[in-house]
């Protein structure tokens, strides 16, 4: 089969290196257009893109409907992976088996721009992913394979994405099969369905009043990308990794403190969280002890 792949993120790549070495012909790679990057806001190409000029395959780089129509003309079917763009209907019935799509999650849980991210923030351990055929709607086409796993309650956004780019392939080989042998995907269930909207920058500053188990499950969900926030002493400061604790600390919402050799901050309900990673403004990632020896804490420190 002739085959397209939209994509951007570096996720894609799993499913490029299997469809490299397959039966299938790799005809078109699609990627949206480089992108400012650094501080020097450089033009920098997608992972996607990068990994194509490695290995030679044609790379076309728009968001333009009417190049994409045109692309996907000449291919039996494109697979789409995080590609960013809504696809109008005549671009989704270009190619001659239409668009399959791999969605991190099981649908119809978490439609929507960030699946993951709110699986991980909900506090769910079992995961999966769904490959299906795209519409009109959005992430609601019918399913041709998903497959299901279960991550640990410590593991990050940034972790469980490249677990979930790896699990992904089998189900588009999967879903590659049923369509070369005729076989459709079913409807999605019409209970289950929850939504996933974008990430807003309102969502990541944490808030202490509330529980360690939510503001853990937040940290977990948003990290590295795009980070959970706070203020010290005025200035910002990023928590990238926590863990709970079922120690009583004294802690009020906010307080901090080194117990045990550890950096603490409490939460709402009488509750802390271990800080076990953070970037201050303008340095590098650091322990939270490292951090906390240098910050030089006093009693009554306070995030806020």
């Amino acid at each position: 089969m002739r085959i397209g792949v939209a994509a951007t993120p570096a996720v894609a790549i799993p499913t490029l290196e299997w469809l490299l070495k397959s039966d299938h012909d790799l005809w078109q790679i699609i990627s949206t257009p480089d992108q400012p990057a650094g501080r020097g806001k450089i033009l920098t190409p997608s992972a996607v893109s990068e990994w194509a000029d490695k290995h030679d395959i044609p790379l076309v780089k728009t968001r333009d409907t009417e190049i994409l129509h045109k692309v996907f003309s000449d291919v039996d079917l494109v697979v789409v992976i995080g590609f960013g763009v809504i696809f109008p209907p005549h671009v989704l019935s270009a190619p001659k088996y239409g668009c399959i799509n791999l969605h991190f999650s099981l649908l119809p849980q978490w439609r929507g721009a960030a699946p993951l991210q709110r699986a991980l923030i909900n506090g769910e351990s079992h995961l999966g992913v769904s490959v299906f055929q795209l519409d009109e709607g959005v992430d609601t086409g019918p399913v041709f394979s998903t497959k299901a796993i279960d991550v640990d309650e410590d593991a990050t956004f940034g972790e469980v994405l490249e677990l979930m780019a790896r699990l992904g392939v089998d189900p588009i080989s999967e879903a590659i099969a049923m369509i070369a042998e005729g076989r459709s995907p079913i409807e999605q269930s019409k209970s289950g369905m929850s939504i996933a909207p974008k990430i807003l920058r309102d969502e990541t500053r944490i808030d202490w009043s509330k529980s360690a188990e939510k503001n853990h499950h937040l940290v977990r969900g948003l990290s590295p990308e795009p980070s959970v926030w706070t203020t010290w002493r005025n200035e910002n400061i990023q928590i990238r990794r926590t863990s709970k604790t079922s120690e009583t600390t004294g802690l009020k919402p906010g307080d901090v403190a080194i117990i045990d050799g550890a950096l603490f901050a409490g939460c709402g309900g009488d509750s802390a969280l271990e800080i076990r990673s953070v970037v201050p403004a303008g340095k590098r990632e650091m322990s939270g002890k490292e951090w906390a020896n240098g910050a030089r804490i006093a009693s009554g420190d306070k995030f806020v």
